[in-house]
């Protein structure tokens, strides 16, 4: 029997989650259809959308931009969140809580939240064999994104963490809310900054800001420098990975983060685990 699955978004149409889920399931030899849900930009028709897409069979679905924190609020009101959706404060992710349902909760009151991202990041850099155990991470930006991989990046055992954004106050919120929702995230262990001011030497820079589709470069300095370099953005040439490859680093773009947190989603969904790796390898190909 088919099972049915959907990438729920606006704009939708460039998503590359239906040709990662269709390789996935063919890895996993599985009969799925996955398809591209446009949606208007407004709550009431993505809760409509989802609640109609789970009682109708479907089995799980992604979220992806404008509706992350709208699909954390459809389920923080039912079916419940994960505790990286929490605080991530988005889902990128949705699924039935199937101990709801076995209480006999009705089926559109059990919508379940999940956010993959970060533990997508995570495993990606673990696939090129970066190391992330007691390693030095800066983090340039404060948004939503990086809301998601502070969490994961603590739980995968780096010892310091630098958060670096234009302006400082927003970085030093975040620091605030996150170590507030978590046990784990101790602010004592999060130096904050300004992007200019970002200096020294460190394993591993993250730039979670998307200045680089724009082709503007970040205020780096002179002296700031890493081992390695990883920009969550993906599909082009990106200054910041060029900036950092120039002096000697090792660097990567997010797309393998794409295919980490979409195999984290398939698990969920389905209970095969993804070779990341291999099917990386693949999609490259195709």
């Amino acid at each position: 029997m088919t099972q049915h699955f959907i990438v729920i978004g606006n704009p939708i149409a460039h998503s590359k989650s239906p040709k990662i889920h269709t390789l996935f399931a063919a890895c996993a030899s599985m009969d799925i259809s996955y398809q591209r849900q446009y949606c208007p930009d407004d709550a009431d028709s993505f809760t409509a959308m989802v609640e109609a897409f789970f009682c109708g069979g479907g089995v799980g679905a992604n979220v992806t931009v404008p509706f992350k924190q709208v699909a954390y609020e459809c389920c923080a009101a039912r079916g419940g969140l994960s505790d990286h959706a929490k605080i991530a404060g988005a889902v990128n992710t949705l699924l039935l809580n199937k101990a709801l349902l076995d209480k006999g909760v009705p089926l559109a009151e059990a919508i379940y939240g999940d956010n993959t991202d970060g533990q997508g990041l995570v495993n990606h850099i673990k696939s090129l064999n970066w190391p992330l155990t007691s390693a030095r991470v800066a983090i340039i930006g404060a948004g939503g994104a990086v809301r998601g991989i502070i969490l994961p990046l603590i739980e995968s055992g780096i010892t310091a963490l630098t958060i670096a954004n234009r302006t400082v106050s927003k970085a030093v919120e975040l620091v605030e809310e996150l170590s507030t929702a978590s046990a784990i995230i101790d602010k004592q262990q999060i130096k904050t900054c300004s992007t200019a001011e970002l200096e020294g030497s460190f394993d591993i820079i993250i730039n979670a800001t998307s200045i680089g589709l724009s082709d503007e470069k970040l205020p780096l300095r002179d002296d700031l420098n890493c081992q390695y370099a990883y920009d969550l953005m993906y599909g082009r040439p990106l200054p910041f990975l060029q900036h950092f490859d120039a002096r000697g680093a090792q660097i990567s773009d997010g797309y393998g983060m794409l295919i980490g947190q979409a195999a984290l989603s398939f698990e969920r969904w389905t209970g095969h685990r993804i070779d990341v790796a291999k099917a990386t390898e693949d999609l490259n190909k195709s």
